[in-house]
């Protein structure tokens, strides 16, 4: 029984708390609940970025780093470039099903708990809103609430740089933006947010967390508290690290380095990773979507970006 309990803490399926069997709480921690309530977000992102052309964007789709990564790792391992647009979601998918057969929890959802579950990760998004505007009044200027997820690519023909997605009103002077682009614009800072809520977890809680786990307990030979510990500092310095230095498809960049930005990333990292623990991948990957979806809307409708 104890060996168990200790593979599924690696494994991330377990939670950090016994819930009470077939309680709320215990079945939205359930890999089969992320599947259900995170594909909505899933479709939503990828026809996002298929039909999402603005000016704004410069007539290019929004890819998340995360998402990059995930197609070149399947390139890698020998999936074409046309098939890594249908495998790289559905590998969230696969990943959520084994984790949901080592786990050996029930597979039956109740469609009733998607809403609760929605108003929960709302709440849970609350605190970092709250640290944002915090940091905001200090050393963070106002624009910058939108930037927290603003980690993209640009899709283009021939080459694959990395960029910033501007919010309009920090475009170069003498740029105008219409009404409508504004819109767009919105609608891909949500489109992008809700992917860098789904992929970033998926990478840096899921997959690295579990490697991190395996590396200390197994080869380090740390005790389980140290073990945990350190995945999760580790993966939150890593996981801020990548807003600020982008690799992708063999392209680097560097962008400018702020102290008060990449601790509040980190910090965010810190409250995701230990969300992942107590509560799954579902409730954490949509609590990033919502605080991305929040993010923005507090942005364009108080701070006029």
């Amino acid at each position: 029984m104890a060996k168990d309990i200790e593979i599924k803490s690696k494994l991330g399926t377990g939670q950090l708390f016994n819930f009470t069997p077939d309680s709320y709480l215990e079945r939205t921690s359930r890999p089969i609940y992320a599947i259900v309530f995170l594909l909505p977000f899933i479709i939503f992102y990828e026809l996002g970025t298929i039909f999402i052309n603005t000016d704004v964007l410069n007539q290019s789709q929004v890819r998340v780093v995360a998402f990059i990564w995930l197609q070149n790792f399947l390139e890698y391992v020998g999936f074409s470039s046309k098939m890594v647009w249908v495998t790289a979601p559905l590998a969230v998918i696969i990943i959520l099903i084994g984790l949901q057969l080592a786990s050996r929890k029930k597979w039956r959802f109740w469609k009733a708990d998607m809403l609760p579950m929605a108003i929960e990760c709302t709440f849970l998004a609350i605190p970092l809103i709250v640290l944002t505007l915090f940091m905001n009044s200090t050393d963070i200027r106002p624009n910058d609430i939108a930037e927290f997820e603003s980690q993209t690519v640009q899709m283009q023909t021939e080459t694959l740089p990395a960029c910033s997605v501007a919010a309009p009103d920090t475009l170069a002077a003498g740029t105008e933006v219409s009404g409508n682009s504004k819109k767009e614009s919105l609608l891909a800072n949500i489109v992008t947010g809700i992917g860098a809520g789904i992929y970033e977890e998926l990478v840096f809680r899921l997959i690295l967390i579990c490697l991190l786990m395996i590396l200390f307990q197994d080869f380090l030979k740390f005790n389980h508290r140290n073990s945990v510990i350190f995945s999760i500092i580790i993966s939150a310095a890593l996981f801020s690290a990548h807003h600020h230095w982008i690799f992708s498809s063999g392209v680097y960049q560097s962008l400018p380095f702020d102290w008060t930005a990449f601790s509040f990333r980190t910090i965010a990292g810190i409250y995701f990773a230990i969300l992942f623990a107590v509560r799954g991948f579902g409730i954490t990957a949509g609590t990033h979507a919502f605080y991305d979806i929040l993010a923005t809307l507090i942005n364009v409708l108080f701070f006029k970006a």
